[in-house]
């Protein structure tokens, strides 16, 4: 495991030059990439959401593109269109710039669901149908969205179908008052993202995936145990609809990537539990009753990790 703890470490670093004092968001972030799963940041203006995802791309060396979504923007803006060429008389496709490695739709509760819908397919299926032609998507593909949890007028909530296909669901909070002041040390005459260079490349980040999903060991006692949390948000009282089994492969899947990065090639309790809020939180609904009573898909997926045992593990396989 010693690569993929080199490769994420290269990565960490370089992100934490223009991301101050934010490990752990990174760092699942980082997971989240290497799963090649998508992100999701909720988080009010100005933390550096955007910042983040620009710096993730250039310290892999990837394609990113960048889409603001208002209510105006349309599916086509997004995947692109068949355009007639004149000149060959044909009809000739413009691809939109979800085609790229790294997207950042930002905002992107401020699209009209049609065009939200445009996503859906690219991630989850890793292609597009355009005219009835089928586009694959580049390998890797990774869509981080933000949206401002507080601001909600002229906002379309995301549908559950949408939130399901996001592997996780972060928030970076405000800095700390020490880190704030080396944010403002740091760009007192240039932005240091200007300044970070590609540390790894995506050949190293496409044999990370397959490496960690072949040989990070996950106990049965641990799949039980991720079952079992899953399967505890379905049965809630102040639970309308649960998290799906793409919430267990979640749970699974970065499970292991964080066993690997901390130099393990077996999962432990701690890795899944540490993986519950960002993995099953967002996947979650409340009932209305539960909403009245201001309890949030948070606080419910605290309680089940309080009261869910946590198995003894069997050790690594011989």
């Amino acid at each position: 495991m010693q690569s993929v703890q080199n490769f994420a470490a290269k990565v960490l670093e370089n992100v934490e030059k223009v991301v101050v004092g934010k490990h752990e968001e990174v760092e699942l972030v980082v997971i989240a990439m290497c799963c090649q799963g998508h992100v999701l940041i909720e988080d009010v203006p100005g933390v550096g959401k955007t910042v983040l995802a620009k710096a993730i791309a250039k310290s892999i060396g990837c394609t990113f593109k960048r889409i603001q979504f208002t209510p105006d923007l349309l599916p086509s803006d997004v995947t692109g269109s068949s355009i007639y060429s004149q000149k060959t008389g044909e009809f000739e496709f413009r691809p939109g710039p979800i085609l790229a490695q790294i997207v950042l739709a930002d905002e992107i509760n401020r699209a009209t669901p049609k065009t939200q819908s445009a996503l859906l397919e690219c991630m989850e299926e890793r292609q597009m149908s355009v005219d009835g032609v089928t586009h694959r998507m580049p390998v890797p593909f990774l869509v981080m969205a933000t949206q401002n949890p507080i601001e909600y007028e002229g906002t379309f909530p995301l549908p559950e179908a949408q939130l399901d296909r996001f592997l996780m669901r972060i928030s970076l909070g405000y800095p700390r008052k020490i880190d704030e002041l080396t944010v403002l040390e740091r760009q007192q005459v240039t932005h240091p993202i200007d300044q970070i260079d590609q540390v790894v490349g995506v050949d190293d980040l496409v044999r990370i995936h397959d490496m960690v999903k072949a040989s990070v060991y996950v106990d049965p006692l641990i799949r039980d145990y991720i079952v079992t949390l899953v399967e505890a948000t379905r049965a809630h009282n102040d639970v309308y609809l649960g998290a799906s089994p793409r919430g267990s492969i979640a749970l699974f899947r970065t499970s292991q990537f964080r066993a690997a990065m901390r130099g393990r090639d077996y999962v432990i309790p701690d890795d899944v539990k540490a993986l519950v809020q960002p993995t099953l939180a967002h996947r979650i609904i409340v009932s209305p009753s539960a909403r009245i009573r201001n309890v949030g898909a948070s606080a419910v997926a605290a309680e089940i990790l309080d009261t869910v045992p946590v198995p003894g593990t069997a050790g690594k396989r011989k």
